[in-house]
């Protein structure tokens, strides 16, 4: 509440902290990706911004930040609060339709395309030069390999109790053995094809505004603490994968697609400027990305169903209870094969496209 000129007014902003989890494993990714997100907002965010505005684009959907700071066990950032705007989540136990789905897609190009305008103003120097929390990432953590490694094995479990998903048990397995190059491999840089990407874009990190009928009419990006510079449909895999059900992806999946690059597009043809990839790239590319957008669906998707009483909190553990942590998930996401009924036509229509696509052999 304030007083401004005689007129009482008041302001909400939302709080961000560093978490500081009690996992001494974490912590150092923990406070990277934090770092990551304060230096996004107050050293990339505006150039991105001015790179589209002077192509005559709208600024990034992304809420405004007022201030951040990054004092070793004080970090916190000042970001606007959206829900006075009309911004709420859409409920993350349902998968995203396609008017949801449009909207973010649409607004992943511009974030993507705006990193492409950016750089051209500097032809001879990478953006990971002049930004180089971009390069720093969870993957440099040995503690990602553990975790995801029991991930896949929740994900052998769940399989093994639906049964006849033998070849999907394979895969899985054949993951396991070098899960860390795999996920190294997936997110490599490939010249002009890598762009800034966001890095964690599913359905709990967007917001919504809608008209009186109900119908989305714009979205906003959050949560940009894992924006990396690599290829675009690593964003567009993690999306599709973790945060639509497959009776809305399969169908509508070239659609998806297109939408994104029309998008692109736009914004390139406003800046007077080339493509830097074709539709037909954007297409193959997905389907190389796709063990990206299939190890965070194994990861997210059960999470997303969880009941939220259900979704293990790891801010009260310690890396002794670390397997606990790791069993309890697995139990929930074996229980919800018979108590959830949309659980398990969401996580095995993951399978089920990646043995029709022949990823799974």
């Amino acid at each position: 509440m304030f007083s401004l000129e005689g007129q009482d007014s008041e302001v909400a902003y939302v709080v961000k902290l560093n978490p500081c989890r009690n996992f001494e494993s974490l912590k150092g990714m923990t406070g990277m990706l934090f770092e990551k997100e304060v230096n996004f907002y107050l050293s990339l965010l505006p150039h991105l911004n001015a790179a589209l505005t002077t192509a005559g684009q709208e600024p990034l959907r992304v809420p405004r930040c007022f201030y951040g700071s990054l004092e070793r066990g004080k970090e916190f950032i000042f970001l606007e609060d959206l829900r006075p705007r009309g911004f709420k989540m859409f409920d993350r136990r349902k998968g995203l339709d396609v008017a949801h789905t449009s909207l973010v897609v649409k607004e992943l190009a511009r974030f993507h395309a705006s990193s492409v305008l950016l750089e051209a103003t500097t032809p001879d120097e990478d953006l990971v030069v002049q930004h180089d929390f971009l390069i720093r990432d969870w993957t440099d953590f040995d503690v990602i390999s553990t975790m995801f490694d029991s991930y896949l094995k929740n994900a052998i479990d769940m399989l093994g109790k639906v049964g006849g998903y033998e070849r999907s048990i394979s895969w899985v397995e054949s993951l396991r053995l070098n899960i860390r190059e795999i996920i190294l491999e997936q997110l490599e840089r490939n010249g002009k094809y890598s762009v800034v990407c966001h890095g964690d874009c599913w359905n709990n990190n967007v917001l919504f505004r809608y008209d009186e009928d109900g119908t989305p009419i714009e979205v906003m990006l959050l949560d940009l603490q894992v924006v990396r510079k690599c290829s675009p449909t690593t964003d567009l895999n993690y999306l599709l994968f973790t945060s639509l059900t497959g009776e809305v992806r399969k169908p509508n999946l070239d659609t998806f697609l297109d939408t994104y690059y029309s998008s692109f597009l736009s914004v390139m043809e406003s800046a007077d400027m080339d493509m830097p990839f074709t539709d037909t790239f954007i297409k193959q590319e997905f389907q190389r990305k796709n063990v990206f957008g299939a190890l965070f669906a194994m990861m997210l998707v059960p999470i997303v169903l969880f009941e939220p009483e259900d979704v293990p909190d790891f801010s009260s553990g310690t890396d002794e209870n670390i397997d606990e942590f790791m069993n309890n998930f697995r139990t929930k996401g074996l229980e919800m094969l018979d108590t959830n009924p949309h659980f398990k036509s969401r996580y095995l229509s993951i399978f089920d496209e990646l043995m029709e696509l022949g990823l799974i052999p």
